[in-house]
């Protein structure tokens, strides 16, 4: 698989490094560079890549702006590239693969680009298996009943107990006392109500180890267990808060009204 790539950067010499590192990988292709983040977000909406090495200072649009802009289509992969430390907290809450510090260390992008590997290929798998399920409701509709019927009934293959390296030591933590998990990149923050840990984990993987019929996403980067919800509060443009048994209040975006609903009769 190629992963075609696009580079941003106003600085042409650091665009230019970044296309030398780049060049052992026989699975990367450069299809385009931008110098400036207007440009990247027309580019990324007409060229689609599947990987955006994306700097995060520039004039005008800086490279958060640009993750913003192309939200309304299904975005690419980022990995962001700062020269400050500071913006590698923000670099995670918007969920990018990871973030490279200038100079780029060779190591490090390897490590980079091996999880954009691991990402790609995930989610060529989901497509895969969506794409089969798709042929066989033409085809044999009353299988793809049953496969689904067997799944809705099932809990089995769901975690009852998530182990945690954390601060060097293993917590094994009981699911059902999970209340609500935050991304940040790829490390889960997961609060059990009076305490809190870090798993290094994305977010896609999290949610398949969990009951999708207790815990559901409620944005883009939190998962919330609806057992544990004790009340809605309205907020402004269609978004909500939830209040959780410890009192911690969690925003529910508008792209997942759906999940207040059930709480609504």
């Amino acid at each position: 698989m190629t992963i075609r790539t696009m580079l941003v950067d106003d600085e042409k010499l650091a665009i230019q490094g970044l296309q030398l590192r780049l060049e052992p990988y026989d699975d990367v292709e450069v299809i385009e560079t931008c110098s400036n983040g207007r440009e990247a977000i027309r580019k990324i909406k007409t060229e689609k890549p599947d990987l955006v090495f994306l700097d995060i200072q520039m004039p005008g649009f800086d490279g958060f702006s640009v993750v913003k802009g192309v939200m309304e289509i299904e975005p690419p992969l980022f990995v962001f590239v700062t020269a400050f430390e500071e913006h590698a907290i923000r670099a995670f809450e918007a969920n990018a693969v990871n973030y490279l510090m200038k100079p780029v260390d060779e190591d490090k992008l390897a490590d980079t680009i091996e999880r954009v590997r691991l990402r790609l290929a995930e989610k060529k798998s989901a497509e895969d298996a969506e794409q089969l399920l798709d042929v066989l409701a033409e085809v044999a509709p009353e299988r793809v009943a049953q496969f689904e019927g067997e799944d809705d009934g099932s809990s089995d293959r769901f975690e009852k107990l998530i182990n945690v390296k954390d601060r060097g030591q293993i917590f094994r933590v009981e699911v059902e006392s999970i209340e609500h998990i935050e991304a940040a990149g790829d490390y889960m923050c997961i609060y059990t109500g009076d305490n809190s840990l870090i798993l290094r984990e994305t977010m896609k993987d999290l949610e398949r180890r969990l009951d999708p019929r207790k815990f559901q996403r409620v944005h883009r980067s939190t998962i919330v267990n609806l057992d544990q919800v004790r009340q809605v509060k309205p907020h402004t443009n269609g978004e909500c808060f939830l209040v959780l048994d410890s009192g911690a209040e969690v925003k529910v975006s508008r792209s997942y009204r759906d999940v207040v609903a059930r709480f609504v009769h």
